[in-house]
C-alpha cells in the first residue's frame, strides 16, 4: 500500500509540473506577442479578454477545431508521429529539473483540526521527479531525439519547402549541439557531478558562487555559448532558418495543420522553456538568490528560479524583435570557427584552473 500510494504521489506531482509547463507555453506565446508588439510601438492583442490575456485559450480552441489535413502522396504514419516524437522529449525532460531546494513533508495531522492523514501523513515530497546522476546527458539526449521530429515531418510531408527545412533543421542540429553540450563541460569540471540537484545546491552563498561568476574560473563565457547555441537549437531568430517564411513558406510545418501544427509550436516554446530552467540552474544559481540576506528555499526558491528563467525568456523574445535572421553560411561559420573554439579553449583554461586550485 505505502508503494501504491508514493505512486500516486508522484503521478500528481507529474500532473502538476506537465500543467504549470504547458500554461506557460500557452502565455509565452501570448506575452512573446505583447512584448513585440510594443518594440514596434504596437498593441498586440487586445480584443480576447482584458488586453488579450484569453488569447492563448482562443488560439488553441481555434487549432483544436480546425481540419486536420494530410498531404497525398505524404507518408502518413511518419507524419503523424513527427510532431508527437517533437513534442514528448521535450515535456519528459522536466523530471530532471529540480524547482528549488529541500522537501515538502506531508503532516501527520490538518492543520487547526488536528484530524489524522491517513497513508500519506509523514511521506516527503521533492520539488522533482527525480534526481539522477546523469541529468545533463539526459536532457542532451532528449533534445536529440526532438530533432528526429522535425527532420521526419519534413520528410514525411512530401513537400520540397518542408524537406529543405527539415534538413536545414538536422545540420542546424548537428552545429549547435555540439558547442551546446561543450559550453556546460567547465561547470561540469567545477561541481564534479552531472547532477543538477547537486550543480544547484554547489552555488549557494550569493551571486559571487554562480558559476557564470566565480572564481576563480567564471563560466560567463561558456553561459554566452550556450545561450547562443540555445537559442539555435529551439530554431528561434535569428537562426530560424529550418522555417524561413521568405523563402520555405513554414519549413517543416508548411504541410501541417490542426493539433499537428499546435504539436510542432508547443514544442519550440517548450524547450524554450526547458534551454532556460537548464541555463538558469547550471550558470546562474537556480534558486538561490543573488545575496544572502535574501528569503530562499521552498516557494521562495521556487520564485527565484522562475523570474531567472523569465529573463532568459525575456532575451529569446528581445533577441527575436531586434536581430535580423542570417544566412546559411553565417549560421554554419558561426557554430564551428567561433563557438566550437570558444568552447574548447573554455574547457581547457577551465581544466587547468581546477586542476592547480584544488
Amino acid at each position: 500500500m505505502e508503494m501504491f500510494f508514493s505512486l500516486t504521489v508522484m503521478t500528481v506531482l507529474i500532473g502538476v509540473i506537465m500543467a504549470t509547463v504547458m500554461l506557460h507555453v500557452a502565455w509565452l506565446t501570448y506575452f512573446e506577442r505583447k512584448i513585440l508588439g510594443h518594440m514596434q510601438d504596437r498593441l498586440g492583442p487586445m480584443e480576447v479578454g482584458f488586453h488579450g490575456l484569453l488569447q492563448p485559450i482562443a488560439d488553441g480552441l481555434k487549432l483544436f477545431f480546425k481540419e486536420d489535413i494530410i498531404p497525398s502522396g505524404a507518408n502518413k504514419v511518419i507524419f503523424t508521429v513527427a510532431p508527437i516524437l517533437s513534442l514528448i522529449p521535450a515535456l519528459i525532460a522536466f523530471a530532471v529539473i529540480p524547482f528549488t531546494g529541500g522537501s515538502w513533508r506531508i503532516p501527520e495531522q490538518l492543520p487547526l483540526l488536528g484530524w489524522p492523514v491517513p497513508f500519506i501523513g509523514g511521506m516527503e515530497i521533492h520539488p522533482y521527479v527525480a534526481d539522477i546522476n546523469i541529468a545533463v546527458l539526459y536532457i542532451l539526449a532528449l533534445s536529440s531525439i526532438g530533432a528526429y521530429g522535425i527532420l521526419l515531418g519534413g520528410w514525411a510531408s512530401n513537400s520540397k519547402y518542408s524537406l529543405l527545412g527539415g534538413l536545414r533543421s538536422a545540420a542546424q542540429v548537428i552545429s549547435y549541439e555540439l558547442p551546446l553540450g561543450m559550453s556546460l563541460v567547465g561547470v561540469l569540471l567545477l561541481a564534479g557531478s552531472l547532477s543538477l540537484k547537486t550543480i544547484a545546491e554547489a552555488q549557494g552563498g550569493g551571486f559571487w558562487h554562480w558559476y557564470a561568476f566565480a572564481f576563480p574560473a567564471p563560466q560567463f563565457i561558456a553561459f554566452v555559448i550556450y545561450l547562443i547555441s540555445a537559442i539555435a537549437e529551439t530554431n528561434r531568430l535569428p537562426f530560424d532558418l529550418p522555417e524561413a517564411e521568405s523563402e520555405l513558406v513554414a519549413g517543416f510545418f508548411t504541410e501541417y495543420s490542426g493539433m499537428r501544427f499546435a504539436f510542432f509550436f508547443m514544442a519550440e516554446y517548450a524547450n524554450m522553456i526547458l534551454v532556460s530552467c537548464v541555463g538558469a540552474i547550471i550558470f546562474l544559481g537556480a534558486w538561490h538568490p543573488p545575496f544572502d540576506f535574501l528569503p530562499s528555499g521552498g516557494l521562495f526558491g521556487v520564485a527565484w528560479l522562475l523570474l531567472k528563467v523569465y529573463a532568459l525568456l525575456f532575451v529569446f523574445i528581445w533577441i527575436r524583435g531586434t536581430l535580423p535572421r542570417l544566412r546559411y553560411d553565417q549560421l554554419m561559420r558561426l557554430g564551428w570557427k567561433t563557438l566550437v573554439p570558444l568552447a574548447l579553449a573554455n574547457i581547457v583554461v577551465t581544466s587547468i584552473i581546477a586542476y592547480f586550485a584544488r
